[in-house]
């Protein structure tokens, strides 16, 4: 038997179908609709669609508990700017483990931050995305998961 591989990519980058699937299951999980047909239907797809992908599409935050990841930034050398990144991580309820950052080249600084995922620490994707809409960060990563 094949051992599964993952990856993690961007929401921009996943085909709708497959959206439609998590969609489908978040609204069977919060018992909004009462069948895979009335979810099928809700979202648009069919329910072959459903069931071809409903094992192998999760959102991030559904099983990242208890894990590391590593994010990698390109951001502004600017003061105060990486504490409101760090300040961003402690919001979201999530344990910093290592934190660096190399010497700023033409004022834009590489680093990678390694985080643990807490029982109590909030939807991940959200964390990112906050750190990602702060000006002066170019783009943040996930390198690793642990």
């Amino acid at each position: 038997m094949e051992k599964s591989k993952y990856y993690v990519v961007t929401k921009k980058a996943i085909p709708e179908v497959l959206l439609k699937v998590v969609e489908a299951k978040e609204l069977l999980e919060s018992e909004k609709v009462e069948t895979i047909q009335d979810a099928v239907d809700a979202v648009g797809i069919s329910r072959s669609s459903f069931y071809k992908y409903k094992d192998d599409i999760f959102q991030f935050r559904d099983n990242s508990q208890g894990t590391t990841i590593t994010l990698t930034f390109r951001m502004d050398d600017e003061p105060g700017l990486l504490s409101d990144v760090l300040k961003t991580i402690a919001e979201a309820h999530a344990n910093i483990l290592t934190i660096h950052q190399s010497i700023p080249i033409n004022g834009i600084a590489s680093l990678s931050i390694s985080i643990q995922i807490l029982q109590n620490t909030t939807d991940v994707s959200k964390m990112i995305e906050e750190m990602e809409n702060k000006k002066g960060v170019h783009h943040v990563k996930i390198l690793a998961k642990e």
